[in-house]
C-alpha cells in the first residue's frame, strides 16, 4: 500500500521548469531512491513533498490524504520528515539540545525522553557526545545527528537528501547501516542520493530523475542490471 503518492507534480522557479510532471508513489515499509545528476530536480521534488516548496500543479498524497500546498509544519505533524541536505544542526546546542528541537511538537517529557534513548541506541556514537556542541562533531557524527533530530518527530516516512554528502567511504556505509535499521524498525524511507552504487543495495525501489522528469521506474535489482544506470550512474563500462 502507497504510503506517498504524486501526481503530474510540476514546480516553477520563476521562469525555470523544476520539475515537469513527475509521478511516483512510495509503498509503506520500503526505502524507495531517487538518482539522478546534480540539477536534476531532486531536491526541489523533496522540498515540494515536505511543503517547502510550493508546486505550480500537481498533487501529493500521504496516506491517502492531500497534502499538497499545505504548510511545512502541518506536513511535519502528519508525520513526514525531511532531512535536508547539508546537515544543517544547531552547532552551538548540543547534541541533546538538537534531539529535542526535533522533538518540538509533542509537550510530553517522558515521550521526549523515551525517543531520545531510541536514537541513541540505533546512534550510539550521539550517546557518548551527548552534552558535546553539535558544531564540534566530525561530519559523519552531524549526519547521524541529523537523521536522529528528524526521526525525534515519529515520522511515518523520512526524506533523506544525499545523507553521503562529503562523508569517507566508511562512514557512508556506517550511515547507511543506521538508515537501514531505521527502516527496519518501521519508518518509510525516501532517500535521494547521488552514490547510485549505495543507493541501490539499501532500496527495494528506485527512479531516476533527469532534467525534472522521472525517465526510469522499477526495482532495484532491474535497475542494477539496467545499462543505461550502469553507465550513467555506476561507472560501468561496456
Amino acid at each position: 500500500m502507497a504510503i506517498l503518492e504524486i501526481k503530474n507534480l510540476v514546480v516553477h522557479y520563476g521562469k525555470i521548469n523544476a520539475l515537469k510532471g513527475v509521478s511516483l508513489s512510495v509503498n509503506a515499509g520500503d526505502i524507495v531512491t531517487i538518482i539522478g545528476a546534480n540539477g536534476a530536480g531532486k531536491t526541489t521534488l523533496l522540498q515540494t513533498i515536505s511543503g517547502i516548496i510550493k508546486p505550480t500543479s500537481g498533487t501529493v498524497k500521504f496516506n491517502g490524504s492531500s497534502i499538497t500546498g499545505e504548510r511545512a509544519d502541518n506536513i511535519l505533524k502528519l508525520g513526514v520528515a525531511h532531512v535536508p541536505e547539508g546537515r544543517r544542526v544547531f552547532s552551538d546546542l548540543s547534541v541533546e539540545e538538537n534531539l529535542l528541537c526535533g522533538a518540538y511538537l509533542s509537550n510530553d517529557k517522558a515521550e521526549k525522553k523515551r525517543l531520545i534513548e531510541e536514537q541513541y541506541e540505533i546512534f550510539p556514537r550521539l550517546a557518548e557526545r551527548k552534552t558535546q556542541d553539535a558544531g564540534s562533531l566530525s561530519g559523519g557524527e552531524q549526519q547521524m545527528l541529523a537523521i536522529a533530530r528528524g526521526m525525534m518527530s515519529k515520522p511515518g516516512i523520512l526524506l533523506l537528501d544525499e545523507p553521503s554528502l562529503g562523508l569517507a567511504p566508511i562512514l557512508v556505509e556506517r550511515i547507511f547501516d543506521m538508515i537501514t535499521e531505521i527502516n527496519k524498525k518501521g519508518t518509510t524511507v525516501l532517500l535521494v542520493e547521488q552514490n547510485a552504487n549505495i543507493a541501490l543495495h539499501v532500496a527495494s525501489y528506485g527512479y531516476i530523475i533527469e532534467t525534472g522528469k522521472i525517465t526510469v521506474g522499477d526495482t532495484t535489482e532491474v535497475l542494477r542490471s539496467n545499462d543505461v544506470v550502469q553507465k550513467a550512474y555506476l561507472g560501468i563500462a561496456d
